[in-house]
C-alpha cells in the first residue's frame, strides 16, 4: 500500500512538472490566456440604481411622457390669434366684348378683414390648454410612482431568489456530506441498504431545489430587465444587496396626512378639478360674439375709395347654453373624482401600514428564536445520526424542519420588504419617516 501511495505521488508530480515545462503557443502568453479566459463579474446594481435605470429607460414610460409634449403642442395652438382675411375681386370685365376693354369700365377691389375675439377667448384657451397639461404631468408622475413599485417588486424577487438558492446549495453541500457519511456506515454494516437508499434519494429534493431556485432568479432577472430596459443593462446583471429587516417605526396618522400632499394620483385629480373650472370659464367667453373688420380699397374708372365693414352676430338664440351648462356638471364630477381620490388614498395608506405591521410581527416571531431553534434541532439531530444514536426519520424529518423554516423565514422576510415597498407606493414617497 505505501509503495502505491508513492507511485501515485510520483505520477502527479510528473505530470505537473511536464505541464509547467510545456511550451505556449506562437504569439500567445500562457498569463493573457489565463487572464482572458477568467470570468467577468455580473455588473451589480441596488435598488436605487434600479429605479433610476428604469425612470430613465422605460420604453412604457417614455411613451407616457410624450403625451406632456403633446399637450404642450395644444398650448401652442391655444395661444394663436385669428388669421387675418385677404380678399380681391375683378367686376365688370368685358370678357364676352372685347372691343369694350380701352372704354375702362372695369372695377378692381382689394379688401383685408379680421376677426377681433370678445372675451379674453385666447387667454382662456391657453390658460385651459395649460391646466390640461398640469394634469397630464400629474399623470405621468402616478406612472413613475407604479414603475419605481414594480421594479422594487421585482428586485425583491430576486433578492429571494438568491437567498433560496444560496441556501439550496448550501443545504444540498450539507446532505451530501451526509450520504457520504452514511455510505461510509453502509459499508460497515452500522446502517441497513435500505436506511442508506432513502438518505441517497432525499438528495434529489436537494437538487431540484437548486434547479428551481436557479429558475426563479433567471425569471426575475428577465422580469426586471424588461421594465428597466433591455439596452441599459448588461445581460449578466445581478442584484446587489440582501433580504434585509428595517423596522418600521413611523405612525399611521403621519404617513396618511404626507399622503394626501404628495400622491400624484390625487394631484391629478385636484388638477381636473381646476381644469373643469378653466374649461367653464372658456365656455362663458366662447358665447361672446366676435366683431369682424374688413377694410377695402375700390377701383373704378376715375375714381378710387375706401370702405369699412364691420360685422357681429347678435345673440339672441345661440350663447353657448349648452356647453357652459355641460362644463359646470364637469366641475361637479371633477370634485367628486378629487374626493373619491383622497378616499382611495386614505384607504391605500391604511391597508399597506397593516400588512407591513403584520408582516413585521411574522418576522420578529422567526428572529425571536424559531430559526435558531430549528438550526439547533438539524445540527443535533445530524449528530445524533452520525453516531448512531438516532434513526433515520427523526434526522429526516429534522431536515425538512429546518428546510421548511428556512424558506418561510424568507418568504416572510420578502414579504415584509415587499409591504413596505407598497406603503411607500401608497404614501407617494420612498422616503418614509
Amino acid at each position: 500500500m505505501r509503495h502505491l501511495h508513492l507511485i501515485f505521488a510520483f505520477s502527479v508530480f510528473a505530470a505537473s512538472l511536464a505541464g509547467a515545462q510545456q511550451p505556449s503557443p506562437p504569439g500567445r502568453q500562457t498569463t493573457s490566456t489565463a487572464v482572458s479566459r477568467a470570468p467577468v463579474a455580473p455588473k451589480l446594481i441596488t435598488l436605487d440604481e434600479a429605479i433610476t435605470l428604469a425612470l430613465a429607460n422605460s420604453p412604457t414610460l417614455k411613451a407616457t411622457r410624450i403625451q406632456i409634449q403633446q399637450n404642450q403642442a395644444q398650448e401652442i395652438t391655444a395661444n394663436l390669434r385669428p388669421n387675418p382675411v385677404l380678399s380681391g375681386d375683378s367686376q365688370f370685365i368685358p370678357f364676352f366684348n372685347p372691343s369694350q376693354f380701352s372704354q375702362d369700365v372695369e372695377q378692381y377691389d382689394v379688401g383685408l378683414g379680421y376677426t377681433f375675439e370678445r372675451g379674453g377667448k385666447r387667454q382662456k384657451r391657453l390658460q385651459a390648454a395649460r391646466d390640461t397639461t398640469s394634469v397630464t404631468k400629474a399623470q405621468v408622475a402616478d406612472a413613475e410612482r407604479a414603475l419605481s413599485f414594480n421594479v422594487a417588486q421585482q428586485f425583491i424577487n430576486i433578492l429571494l431568489a438568491n437567498s433560496n438558492l444560496q441556501l439550496a446549495q448550501e443545504d444540498l453541500k450539507s446532505f451530501k456530506q451526509t450520504v457520504d457519511i452514511s455510505e461510509l456506515r453502509y459499508k460497515a454494516g452500522d446502517i441497513s441498504e435500505g436506511d442508506y437508499l432513502k438518505i441517497k434519494l432525499q438528495l434529489l429534493q436537494f437538487q431540484t431545489d437548486v434547479s428551481s431556485a436557479r429558475v426563479a432568479k433567471v425569471q426575475a432577472l428577465g422580469s426586471l430587465r424588461q421594465l428597466i430596459g433591455y439596452g441599459a443593462i448588461p445581460h449578466d446583471f445581478d442584484a446587489a444587496g440582501e433580504l434585509d429587516y428595517q423596522p418600521l417605526t413611523a405612525r399611521l396618522e403621519d404617513l396618511q396626512v404626507k399622503a394626501l400632499g404628495l400622491r400624484p394620483d390625487l394631484r391629478a385629480a385636484q388638477q381636473g378639478v381646476v381644469a373643469a373650472k378653466s374649461q367653464v370659464a372658456l365656455a362663458k367667453a366662447n358665447g361672446k360674439q366676435d366683431v369682424n373688420l374688413t377694410g377695402n380699397y375700390s377701383h373704378t374708372p376715375g375714381l378710387s375709395s375706401v370702405s369699412w365693414f364691420l360685422s357681429i352676430p347678435i345673440p339672441i338664440f345661440d350663447r353657448n347654453q349648452g356647453e357652459i351648462a355641460r362644463t359646470k356638471f364637469g366641475v361637479d364630477q371633477a370634485e367628486f373624482s378629487q374626493k373619491a381620490g383622497e378616499d382611495t388614498v386614505m384607504t391605500d395608506v391604511t391597508n399597506a401600514y397593516e400588512s407591513t405591521t403584520t408582516n413585521q410581527e411574522v418576522v420578529q416571531l422567526y428572529k425571536s428564536g424559531y430559526l435558531k431553534e430549528a438550526q439547533d434541532s438539524r445540527d443535533i439531530s445530524l449528530y445524533a445520526y452520525k453516531g448512531g444514536a438516532a434513526t433515520l426519520l427523526d434526522f429526516l424529518d429534522a431536515e425538512r424542519s429546518y428546510r421548511a423554516t428556512e424558506l418561510a423565514y424568507r418568504q416572510a422576510l420578502a414579504a415584509y420588504m415587499l409591504s413596505l415597498e407598497q406603503l411607500r407606493q401608497a404614501v407617494g414617497t420612498r422616503s418614509l419617516p
